[in-house]
């Protein structure tokens, strides 16, 4: 279950316990969490399933908890292993580590974790006709619902989806200091990012934060701009195929995890790399 197609990833953990059913994420439009969380139990109790799998994003854990309230079964969020009896490995302190659980329960309630499970091909599963079910739903679980999308500052693709992101942290040293990381994202055609600290300053607005409590984000690069790398912000860039970090300090924790680190005032070395980009233009 995604907001789209079922995710791959979810696929790929659900794969093994046998026969498949998906109910869209969008099945309700405007998206109303409550209406799906009851049309995922009334579709679990007609099918007899023993496990309902949903894609660890915002609106799947939103919809799994829900779930879980209303079934009062155990619900664990952010897997990576299950197995049919309950034996569940599951992310967390945004990933810095994993826990090994048991859910007893006659159903289990999952959430993969993002980025967290190969990607593998195999059969599709059968979609669940969930017309009966929408003309059946309580008008009270229609009462919390999506009603606009506000599109990011600046519009174009969003910061989960970039394929480039620059983000700044503490080491910018302030609002208008981001002109250089706009620059350099502008020239890769990706967009930017920032550390909390910057977001709690008021140097740039919380939909631009990458972490634990904002953004996860899985470019093919990733440029960490004066970024000590505190956990909570590696547990939401950790995604990333390549980490380029830019750094004053050779011991800032983001160095040692970066696939290219360079040691330097992040105020000359970023205009620097975006010099030389436009001399290859």
């Amino acid at each position: 279950m995604e907001d789209g197609e079922p995710s791959q990833q979810t696929l790929s953990i659900a794969r093994a316990w046998g026969e498949l059913h998906s109910v869209r994420m969008d099945a309700i439009t405007p998206f109303a969490p409550d209406a799906i969380a009851s049309i995922l139990q009334r579709a679990a109790d007609d099918l007899h399933v023993s496990a309902v799998f949903a894609a660890g994003t915002d609106r799947g854990n939103d919809v799994m908890a829900r779930l879980a309230a209303r079934t009062g079964l155990p619900f664990a969020a952010n897997v990576i292993a299950a197995d049919i009896a309950g034996s569940v490995t599951r992310q967390r302190w945004g990933g810095s580590l994993l826990e090994n659980a048991e859910l007893r329960s006659a159903r289990l309630l999952i959430s993969v974790a993002p980025f967290a499970v190969h990607i593998t091909e195999g059969p599709a599963p059968s979609t669940v006709d969930v017309k009966r079910y929408i003309e059946e739903l309580d008008p009270r679980d229609l009462i919390v619902q999506v009603k606009e999308h506000i599109d990011p500052p600046g519009g174009g693709v969003s910061l989960a989806e970039a394929k480039v992101v620059v983000s700044g942290g503490r080491g910018v040293g302030s609002k208008e200091g981001f002109a250089i990381i706009e620059e350099l994202a502008g020239l890769l055609g990706g967009r930017v990012g920032c550390s909390r600290v910057v977001t709690s300053a008021g140097w740039r607005p919380h939909s631009d934060q990458v972490g634990q409590t904002g953004t996860k984000i899985s470019p093919d690069l990733y440029i960490a701009c004066g970024i000590s790398g505190a956990t909570q912000h590696m547990a939401g860039c950790k995604g990333a195929k390549k980490i380029l970090a830019i750094n004053a300090d050779p011991e800032a924790p983001i160095m040692s995890l970066a696939d290219y680190s360079v040691v330097g005032d992040l105020k000359e070395v970023v205009p620097a790399i975006s010099a030389e980009i436009r001399k290859l233009r």
